[in-house]
């Protein structure tokens, strides 16, 4: 009767260890990035009453008689299924679709979570505002004017410099891909301004210099006289400036040197597509690949340079690709067209706002409408995800069974996609904790009911002597 009173006691007991993880599933019901418990039992120790024997000639065998001392908990597993997203709309929150944690620290100690209810403080890095740690990254870095992301090294704290200047940039490269329509008419000897109008296609871009000052970069089509596809182009920068502005273009390597001509003729092939450039000198393009035109231009309001000459700006402008047409320039029997005109200066910005995809890639948007790679996020994978240790406010520490972190961006080694504007919930399901509820109910009822029935058989031995 002993036996039964212990036996009865350890469910008690592991029913209400059972009951306390379903009330903190319950409780964390709308906790972000929550992930829910389950309490596994097992069989205790047996008394053996008497051991097996084996069959003999006369008899058969017999089984063991064993008494069970009760149960005990074999195990708390940690479920780490999807929960749904909940869509918010703030750039900042972040869900992981698939596996993976954030990696936050708090100076040395690093934690993770799936909890990406982040923001920026006032420092301009990406915290958790409801503790302060630092979500962790990588940084972009600017290599010959170019932003990259080395996610090699280790990671680091995410800065998102919102209100920083964006330096103006100087336009280095033009993109032609317009249409010059073949019908256009030659400009007759003698022409009136009407024929010069209507035998002329002109093309207007905005271009950028150091200062990030705004120029006009104008090139004027032509159709050479008495030929079928060659046409004269004259590049002008600010034509309605009242200084003139020194102009030259020219084929070959840097910039083509002042007084050198603005203007050159473009050739293309009888099934419209381009065939050649040659510069005012003569220089013709060669036979195959991009045709691109050196141009070079006086910026005005600078300082002499150090020889005390008048600061030129050189870009190049490209025509396209010989016997292309999707993006080089054409001469087709359509309407001329100034479509995919393309630079790439800007003038100086700040930082507007920013995004994340689902590389967890963060991008800059800026007020000069350029935009720049800030940084990475990255994201941690485990051999066993079950065996972290829960450090409480949504955060998880490293355990000897859990493995070592697995850092690095996310969609490689088996890590999910980030989410942006949207929230990872907890994963409990109600309806299951309820009736987990009703048979752990059940399970300390009925032990009570033992520890009751032995207490009776105790009380009746004690009542023998009366």
């Amino acid at each position: 009767m002993m036996r039964s009173l212990f036996a009865g006691v350890s469910g008690l007991q592991n029913h209400q260890t059972r009951m306390d993880v379903i009330g903190n599933n319950i409780a964390n019901i709308n906790t972000v990035g929550f992930k829910k418990g389950r309490v596994n039992f097992q069989d205790l120790l047996y008394q053996q009453l008497q051991g097996a024997s084996r069959p003999t000639e006369d008899l058969g065998g017999v089984n063991p008689k064993e008494v069970g001392l009760g149960m005990s908990i074999a195990s708390i597993d940690t479920i780490h299924t999807q929960g749904a997203f909940q869509s918010t709309g703030v750039g900042t929150d972040l869900a992981v679709e698939g596996a993976g944690f954030f990696v936050l620290k708090e100076g040395a100690s690093s934690y993770y979570t799936r909890a990406g209810a982040f923001n920026v403080d006032q420092a301009g890095t990406l915290v958790n505002p409801a503790n302060g740690m630092k979500v962790q990254g990588w940084m972009a870095q600017d290599i010959q004017g170019v932003q990259t992301l080395d996610v090699s090294r280790d990671v680091e704290d995410l800065i998102i410099p919102v209100g920083s200047k964006d330096p103006a940039r100087a336009t280095t490269m033009v993109n032609f891909a317009c249409n010059l329509d073949k019908r256009i008419p030659e400009i007759p000897e003698g022409a009136t301004a009407l024929d010069i109008q209507r035998g002329t296609w002109n093309t207007t871009i905005k271009i950028y210099d150091t200062f990030g000052e705004e120029h006009s970069l104008q090139v004027d089509f032509t159709r050479v006289p008495g030929t079928a596809n060659s046409w004269n182009a004259t590049v002008t920068v600010d034509p309605e400036a009242e200084v003139a502005t020194n102009t030259a273009i020219g084929l070959g390597e840097g910039a083509p040197a002042a007084g050198g001509g603005a203007a050159f003729t473009v050739n293309f092939s009888n099934n419209g597509t381009l065939l050649s450039a040659v510069d005012g000198a003569g220089n013709e393009s060669g036979g195959a690949g991009n045709v691109i035109m050196n141009v070079a231009f006086d910026v005005q309001n600078t300082d002499p340079d150090a020889d005390g000459a008048q600061v030129r700006q050189a870009f190049a402008l490209n025509l396209g690709t010989v016997g292309g047409f999707v993006n080089s320039i054409t001469q087709y029997a359509e309407e001329s067209s100034s479509k995919a005109v393309l630079q790439d200066g800007y003038s100086m910005g700040y930082l507007d706002n920013f995004k994340i995809d689902s590389s967890g890639i963060i991008t800059g948007v800026y007020s000069n409408g350029s935009n720049r790679t800030i940084g990475q996020i990255a994201l941690a994978s485990f051999t066993n995800q079950g065996g972290l240790e829960k450090a409480g406010e949504n955060l998880y520490a490293v355990s000897i069974n859990s493995g070592a972190a697995n850092i690095g961006p996310s969609g490689i080694a088996g890590k999910g996609g980030i989410v942006s504007g949207v929230l990872e919930m907890s994963n409990v399901d109600m309806a299951e904790q309820f009736t987990d509820m009703i048979v752990t109910q059940r399970g300390f009822q009925a032990n009570s009911r033992t520890i009751q029935t032995a207490d009776q058989l105790l009380q009746e031995l004690l009542t023998l002597k009366r």
